[in-house]
């Protein structure tokens, strides 16, 4: 801490070393904390692994990033990340670990690539600060643990902004395609999400760069260009690609990518209209609850971010989500509502939020003195560049209308950035009695403590007092002691400074490790006590949290103690229902079973697990099979394409994982994609494609038609032939947990 103030000759000096030996401990951290336990998620998120199971298949499979082997329906994503897991598995092996491993290393990559970008300009110390914040925010490593896409977005976005900084100091316009290129690449991962670091690329290069404002709009609409054109290059392929030679583009109403992209995938997110029926008509996301045995058609067109939660409460399945401390989210998923302290409320605030103060401190530090019309130093323009970054997309998460908790990741590197940058400049403004500024240092020490007190006290349940008080205690006696000694200069003021930096992060870096203490979701990944649920709510009264999940919700099938028959569904993530269960409906967080499910009804997969297994093997989609049934659908298979078909994912998932066969998720992922027509599936059924049906009950959206025709045409198998008799007996109203036979001339 004592050398912050001579960040110029601390830069040098580390620049001559060829390992910055303070880094290397932060990079343990980061790869213990993105790296250790992987191993025990089995099939991590189910959605994506039976996508690369599929896609190791064949490369017409892995080009369009097939969910199944018979390449009947995509996955709600494009397939750069995928194709990354898809090599991942072939080089080690078809493992849970080896589809993650790529999101852990680009995890573990963020945070030296944000080393790199903050010590170059801001000092040695700065970078090793961000390094650190960046490790340590439990949004990071939560979803670094899974498949899901966006740790390796942000690394590919991070990477962008290296390209781009170099392209400002070497004034290589290479070097400003390559970034923007990079930014195309990233649609390819997570289409409009990659492009809300767009206003930081613009701002900065227009600020720092020392060309004609002919040149530089030249430039920049090159680059846009290229941007563009790598952006839709692989949708552009896919869209002019005869529907009948390729699989249908999941969660798209009209089999298109770029509809997918621009619509649900895109302006969608913002407005929260994502619920869609199966004619097309748009609704809001949450719409008016329906009740469990409704068989009106369900509104939805899903989208698979983080895919289906395999976890079950034991109340019932309409009592509502509560916040942490009692109160009711009317976010969908506990995002909480729509306003300018979004980020600061309950379910969000622990996953991102836990340096926000400090970094509004550091930006009034940084920015402090600043003219408008320049000039900038270099600090300036890229403390403006993580400005940039920062506003817009912690606006969008503010107001949008559907997003998951982990999407918050993105607001990751900026907070980190301005962490490290801001903590050497505070100190610097702080040991130089630097007027006004001199009280940044402890101001942004006391606010930030103050804010973590407010963020851990809904869980004093499950972690106690003593980590609360001593959060809150520490801050303000460091805080106040750093702001009476502002005249002092001597060793013990560097050291109150430096423990007071270790406070801050002392949470946080609690928080980050939850997943490995309690067990993440790969569905919904979050941090904090409640960690396994994915539904960023407060720990309940539930005991032996860190076997049965969160609280008593259990993965499908599994027993800790109570029947599985007796635990409930719970949404998936991305359901288009605006969250909602496939054939349910919810509002303000309230949880529906299947439409006409009863609550005792499982899925076929929900042969029973033990708790003790090594294996975590929830998948979000209870990635375990009914063994019996599978047995039952081999021996009479009679050379059919598809073992079975169902109306969604949930079902096809892990039989697909298991067996590597072909499984139809007739309506796609949520079970609401308008593929298949009564007309088609005679045709197939007929060419011998598919015979075994079974309908749970779930997803009937647009497919209720061929749903109704498949009943009224076929043969019902009896349960004692397919059920394994760990389950509990399959009934409701819309013929739940049904496995029907289909044999047409």
């Amino acid at each position: 801490m004592k050398y912050m103030n001579s960040e110029v000759k601390e830069e040098r000096t580390s620049n001559k070393k060829r390992i910055d030996l303070f880094l290397v401990p932060i990079v343990l951290i980061a790869a213990f904390l993105n790296l250790f336990k992987i191993w025990t998620d089995e099939y991590a998120n189910a959605y994506y692994t039976a996508a690369v199971k599929s896609m190791l298949q064949s490369f017409h499979n892995f080009f369009y990033a097939s969910f199944d082997p018979g390449g009947y329906v995509t996955i709600d994503k494009p397939p750069v990340v995928f194709w990354i897991q898809t090599i991942s598995a072939k080089i080690f092996g078809f493992y849970g670990w080896s589809v993650i491993l790529p999101q852990a290393l680009a995890g573990i990559g963020s945070v030296l690539l944000l080393y790199v970008l903050v010590k170059r300009t801001f000092g040695v110390w700065a970078g090793r600060f961000a390094a650190l914040a960046m490790a340590l925010t439990p949004i990071v490593p939560a979803v670094s643990r899974t498949n899901n896409i966006d740790s390796m977005l942000v690394f590919t976005l991070l990477v962008a902004t290296w390209m781009l900084f170099r392209a400002v100091r070497t004034a290589k316009f290479g070097w400003v395609l390559a970034a923007f290129a990079m930014i195309g690449v990233a649609f390819n991962m997570k289409m409009l999400q990659a492009y809300m670091v767009l206003p930081a690329f613009y701002v900065f290069y227009v600020v720092a760069t020392k060309i004609t404002w002919k040149k530089k709009i030249a430039f920049l609409t090159t680059a846009t260009a290229l941007m563009l054109a790598v952006s839709v290059s692989w949708a552009v392929v896919v869209d002019s690609t005869s529907a009948d030679k390729r699989p249908y583009m999941g969660s798209s109403q009209t089999n298109s990518v770029l509809e997918l992209a621009f619509g649900y995938n895109g302006i969608n997110r913002l407005t929260g209209n994502t619920s869609v029926t199966g004619s097309g008509h748009k609704q809001p996301a949450q719409t008016e609850q329906q009740t469990a045995s409704s068989e009106t058609k369900q509104t939805s067109n899903s989208s698979a971010d983080s895919s289906q939660s395999s976890n079950q409460r034991k109340s019932s399945s309409s009592q509502k989500m509560q916040a942490p401390g009692g109160g009711n989210q009317n976010g969908m998923f506990n995002t909480g509502n729509p306003g300018p302290f979004r980020l600061f409320q309950k379910g969000l605030s622990d996953q991102i939020s836990w340096l926000l103060p400090f970094v509004i401190f550091s930006i009034v530090g940084l920015f402090a003195g600043v003219k408008f019309k320049g000039p900038y130093t270099t600090k300036q323009k890229e403390s403006l560049f993580w400005l940039a970054w920062l506003l817009p997309v912690a606006v969008f998460f503010s107001i949008a209308g559907f997003f998951h908790q982990y999407y918050l990741i993105m607001l990751a590197p900026p907070i980190a950035a301005f962490a490290g940058a801001g903590a050497v400049a505070l100190w610097s403004m702080y040991k130089q009695h630097n007027g006004w500024k001199s009280w940044l240092l402890p101001g942004g020490i006391l606010t930030t403590a103050a804010l973590q007190v407010y963020i851990m006290s809904p869980y004093v349940s499950s972690i106690g007092v003593a980590p609360i008080a001593g959060v809150g205690a520490l801050g303000v006696i460091l805080a106040l002691v750093l702001a009476v000694r502002k005249q002092r200069k001597n060793s013990l003021t560097n050291y109150l400074g430096a423990a007071a930096m270790v406070v801050l992060l002392a949470m946080p870096a609690y928080w980050a490790m939850t997943p490995i203490i309690y067990g993440g979701n790969s569905m919904l990944p979050s941090a904090g006590p409640d960690s396994s649920s994915g539904m960023g709510g407060p720990p309940s009264t539930a005991t032996n949290s860190k076997q049965s999940g969160f609280n008593g919700m259990q993965p499908p099938g599994s027993s800790s103690g109570n029947s599985s028959s007796n635990n409930q569904m719970q949404p998936p993530s991305g359901s288009s229902n605006g969250g909602q269960m496939p054939g349910g409906s919810s509002n303000n967080g309230q949880m529906q079973p299947p439409s006409g499910s009863s609550n005792n009804s499982q899925m076929p997969n929900s042969s029973s697990s033990k708790s003790s297994s090594s294996k975590r093997k929830s998948g979000g989609m209870n990635a375990e099979v009914n063994q019996k049934l599978l047995n039952y659908l081999t021996k009479n298979n009679t050379g059919e394409k598809y073992l079975f078909a169902t109306t969604d994912s949930t079902s096809a998932a892990p039989y697909i994982i298991k067996t590597g066969k072909p499984v139809m998720a007739m309506g796609g992922f949520s079970g609401s994609d308008p593929i298949l027509t009564v007309s088609k599936l005679k045709a197939m059924i007929k060419k011998g494609e598919v015979k075994y049906f079974y309908l749970s009950g779930m997803g009937k959206g647009g497919q209720s038609d061929v749903i109704t025709w498949i009943k009224d045409n076929s043969k019902e198998i009896p349960s004692s032939k397919w059920q394994s008799t760990s389950s509990s007996a399959q009934q409701g109203p819309s013929g739940n947990g049904t496995l029907y036979e289909i044999t047409l001339k």
